[in-house]
């Protein structure tokens, strides 16, 4: 298992990146993201319009465990960072990072759903 700070360290450094919740959203609606993560703290009405527009372009959305400080400082900013707009990853493996962890939330999901059959 990749780890998430590690690679979201890496991808601002390397590759193209957007901070803030209204470039998540706008980037979201254009279909120009490859990846957005959410700060667990950030603001419902945001979060629910990258959400929103996220599904409807198909772009996968990450909700960071820590808060937008965190997120600042693993982002390597002084200020705090609600939302991360990932268009292109540059040398960090975040997109494999969620896919694998898509993948193995869908197993446990199975796992649960079969149990609860029999």
């Amino acid at each position: 298992m990749i780890d998430m700070d590690r690679a979201i360290a890496t991808a601002v450094k390397t590759g193209k990146v957007a901070l803030g919740s209204g470039n998540a959203a706008k980037s979201a609606k254009l279909g120009r993201a490859r990846l957005i993560v959410i700060s667990s703290n950030c603001p419902i009405n945001a979060k629910d319009d990258i959400m929103y527009y996220a599904k409807m372009s198909s772009i996968p959305v990450v909700i960071y465990k820590g808060t937008s400080i965190d997120l600042g400082m693993i982002c390597g900013k002084p200020f705090m960072v609600s939302a991360l707009t990932v268009r292109e990853p540059g040398d960090s493996d975040i997109l494999k990072a969620v896919k694998e962890e898509t993948e193995a939330s869908e197993e446990t999901e199975m796992t649960t759903t079969e149990e609860m059959d029999e």
